[in-house]
């Protein structure tokens, strides 16, 4: 069996979801999913192809590694080649996965679990009464999910809000309550009280048998993240995810020390490589590597296997459709140390309609894997195409 061809469409989704179709000579044809690679990666594919041409499409960690390696510098340790390379690995899988006959989970060397824990990130707005609250967090529960996470970053810069009424709990815009740009990471106590007001709203909401995590997507510096995790050791959190930028680990380190609730981090991380001074200096509680941006299934794999050695979870980002997601629940069935996989899609109504099975792959809360051969899911290319990314081609 050899590889014929490599081709993408983009859609509209979380930000762009860039598909790779690789078509082989024996008529297998396999789909991948990654994002937050741009319209780069698309660029890049289109140049891979031409050496991918040919090649035996089996040799999944061998084809990405070399790739990887020829181009080191041209960004062969992060960025939008390693997500294109994301796209391709995928896709490479579900042909081998197809071929053979076999889910992809049973390749990477069966599974520990028949069920994934998803949850589900949810939008709660700084200008939300409790009771607005609870609507948002009871219909998620209602979907059957035990586990949410919520932003806490939400209109920090954008304005600044301050609760005025003790009994409804809502919080209003007052201009000028404190001074700060958008580059300053320093939370004042305005915006400290709002995002703790936010966690306690949404906790009691939840009640004590669902897990709630929380995320400020790296916004705050290091003594902002500290007094923010104290304040938080009472709410129980899962996690508090990405509390200060990822390039400065002991800087993570450092609020891991001050802080009783889980630190997350790992989204914006790249490869196996990226992760090993994260683990090896135990800055964090949780990793949370992306799969189908930061370098596949298999990389994904050996990530968890080396968080393992730390007895540090293993939860994955995750934003992608239906594709993507399974790709990743393969990983997460495949390893010992798997706690809980993301699910982003809950305000797009497309989440069922744009795969051929039309059918939720998550079903109480949790995503059930099949004997399905390859990812187990098929991309509906026309519905897919009725989100077409402006200014892409469409399998082309």
């Amino acid at each position: 069996m050899k590889i014929t061809s490599i081709k993408t469409a983009a859609t509209i989704g979380h930000g762009m979801h860039l598909w790779v179709k690789i078509t082989t000579d024996a008529g297998v044809t396999g789909i991948g999913e990654c994002v937050h690679g741009g319209k780069q990666a698309i660029a890049i594919i289109q140049y891979l192809e031409q050496k991918l041409i040919g090649r035996d499409p089996f040799a999944i960690d061998a084809l990405f590694e070399e790739m990887r390696r020829s181009h080191v510098f041209d960004g062969g340790t992060g960025g939008a080649l390693i997500t294109a390379l994301t796209g391709i690995e995928i896709a490479l899988w579900d042909i081998k996965g197809k071929a053979l006959n076999v889910p992809v989970y049973e390749l990477l060397g069966g599974k520990f679990r028949d069920k994934i824990w998803m949850y589900c990130d949810c939008q709660v707005d700084p200008g939300m009464s409790f009771d607005e609250v609870e609507r948002v967090v009871h219909g998620v529960l209602a979907k059957g999910f035990t586990a949410l996470k919520i932003d806490l970053d939400i209109g920090a810069y954008s304005a600044n809000r301050i609760p005025v009424d003790a009994d409804t709990q809502v919080l209003t815009l007052k201009e000028g309550a404190f001074s700060k740009d958008k580059f300053n990471h320093t939370a004042m106590q305005r915006e400290h009280e709002r995002m703790l007001q936010m966690v306690d709203m949404v906790t009691r909401a939840a009640g004590k048998d669902v897990a709630v995590a929380a995320d400020v997507h790296t916004r705050l510096d290091v003594p902002s993240a500290i007094r923010l995790v104290r304040d938080l050791d009472p709410y129980h959190l899962l996690w508090l995810e990405e509390p200060v930028p990822p390039e400065n680990i002991d800087a993570m380190r450092e609020v891991k020390r001050h802080s009783k609730t889980p630190i997350c981090a790992g989204e914006n991380v790249y490869l196996r490589f990226g992760f090993r001074e994260l683990l090896q200096k135990q800055a964090v509680d949780i990793v949370m590597p992306d799969l189908p941006k930061c370098g596949g299934l298999s990389d994904g794999r050996k990530i968890a296997n080396l968080a393992e050695l730390y007895y540090i979870p293993f939860a994955p980002h995750n934003v992608s459709s239906p594709i993507g997601t399974m790709a990743s629940a393969h990983v997460c069935a495949s390893v010992p140390n798997f706690l809980v996989l993301e699910w982003h899609w809950n305000e797009r109504p497309y989440w069922t309609t744009i795969i051929k099975e039309k059918e939720d792959i998550i079903k109480g809360g949790y995503i059930e894997l099949t004997d399905r051969p390859g990812i187990g899911v098929e991309l509906d290319e026309e519905v897919a195409r009725q989100y077409q990314y402006p200014g892409t081609t469409w399998f082309e």
